[in-house]
This record gives structure tokens, sequence and C-alpha cells, in this order.
């Protein structure tokens, strides 16, 4: 059986900002499995200075890193596009055991093959400390965000 993953590559504005809002929709889901079946078998990323090659590793990274992001809250954003590749940059806010609460910036670069599953991903993320008075992302963890909420450009991010 083919996997794939609509939109597919050659991607025009329109269809890349669909699949960068299915990106953010399956990350927010915080399941590790769905997540990464958006991605090739051999996918390579580079996520900070981590290196991670493969589903069964991202379906593990991504593991550990909501065991330690907690009611993690992401938003994406289009910066650019071509015809395989998009450019988002993206905020998410979590807080860690302690409940010291932080926002993460960053940038991803994407690639996709032509059955419009990522075969490369590569993103540069800093986190910056927050007072929880000063979160912005509140909408219900068991859902996506919601369609009218506001852009990361919206609110000055």
């Amino acid at each position: 059986m083919s996997e794939s993953r609509p939109p597919f590559p050659p991607f025009n504005k329109q269809t890349a900002v669909q699949k960068i809002r299915a990106a953010e929709d399956g990350w927010n889901s915080r399941n590790p499995e769905r997540v990464s079946l958006a991605y090739t078998l051999d996918s390579r990323w580079r996520n900070r200075s981590e290196f991670v090659v493969g589903r069964p590793a991202i379906v593990t990274f991504l593991t550990r890193k909501w065991e330690r992001e907690l009611d993690y809250r992401l938003i994406k954003e289009l910066w650019a596009f071509n015809e395989h590749r998009i450019a988002v940059r993206f905020a998410y806010e979590w807080h860690d055991a302690n409940g010291a609460w932080f926002r993460s910036y960053g940038n991803e670069n994407w690639e996709f093959d032509d059955a419009g599953l990522m075969r490369t991903r590569h993103a540069s993320i800093n986190d910056v400390p927050i007072h929880e008075r000063d979160r912005l992302f509140h909408w219900n963890l068991a859902a996506p965000r919601p369609m009218d909420h506001s852009s990361l450009s919206d609110l000055g991010l």
C-alpha cells in the first residue's frame, strides 16, 4: 500500500498553508505515532542540536519531548514555499514539571516527496521563560487551535 499525505507538491500558497495547518493540528494532538505518519519512513530531522532519522526515532523523540513539555500548544505560520519545500515560523507554549512556563520560538525548513510526506525537517528553536500570566495560547488541549484564534502575526510574535 502506497502512503500519501495531501496536499501534494508542487505547492502554491493555498496548499502550503493547508499543509502547515495539518502539521500544526497533528503536533497539537501530542500523539507521536499519529504525527510520525506525516513523514517518510526514512525522514531525516535536525531538531535543535539533535539528529533524528526514521519514523521509529521520530516517535521516540516526540514521546520524550511531550513528557517534558507539558500542556504544549503550537502555532505555525507560512514564511516561504516553492514546489517541494515549505519554510515556517512557529511558537509554542509549554511548562515543565515544576510549573515554569516557556514560549519556544523557531523556524523550520521542510522538504516533501511527491506523495506529500515530509522527507527532511530542519528546526531551529529558542526557549524563552515567560510568566504564566503572559501566556497567549489558551485553547482546549483536546482540540486543534480554533480557526478564529489569532495568528503569530496577529499576536505580534
